[in-house]
């Protein structure tokens, strides 16, 4: 069996030049490769870096919501990025068309998240690592 060799999450943009514009531009994802076809037919490949896959039971998904928002707010399918700085990207994404849903919040994992609403329907984290206690070391005493 094959190994996975790269993850495309295809978002559906009703306003595409926006989109464009917010995730390339703005928060800047760098453009690997745009191709047109017939009928104004228009697709951009954006680099994410790294991509992973996060599943959640329904009950980690409310928690995850608690602790950045306060309440229930995602839905099914959200969007994270890794930054940097969580509060100056934030800020600069709010004013390149995002909506502040919620803050940068310090959370239980170490990290500070904020939540957006962006364009194409995206509901959005930005997340900042905050050092080593982000990502414990395994349990030795569960080996």
């Amino acid at each position: 069996m094959g190994k996975v060799l790269q993850m495309r999450l295809v978002v559906e943009a009703e306003d595409f030049d926006a989109a464009v514009a917010f995730y390339r531009d703005a928060l800047g994802l760098p453009e690997e490769a745009a191709f047109e076809g017939d009928g104004d037919a228009r697709v951009m490949i954006l680099d994410a870096g790294r991509a992973t896959l996060e599943l959640a039971n329904p009950a980690q998904k409310r928690m995850i919501d608690e602790v950045e928002v306060g309440r229930q707010v995602a839905p099914r399918l959200r969007v994270a990025f890794e930054v940097t700085d969580a509060d100056e990207q934030t800020t600069h994404l709010t004013v390149h068309g995002a909506e502040l849903v919620a803050p940068p919040t310090k959370t239980p994992w170490n990290s500070l998240n904020s939540r957006l609403d962006a364009p194409a329907g995206l509901q959005v984290t930005l997340f900042e690592e905050l050092g080593d206690a982000a990502r414990p070391e395994p349990d030795s005493s569960a080996r």
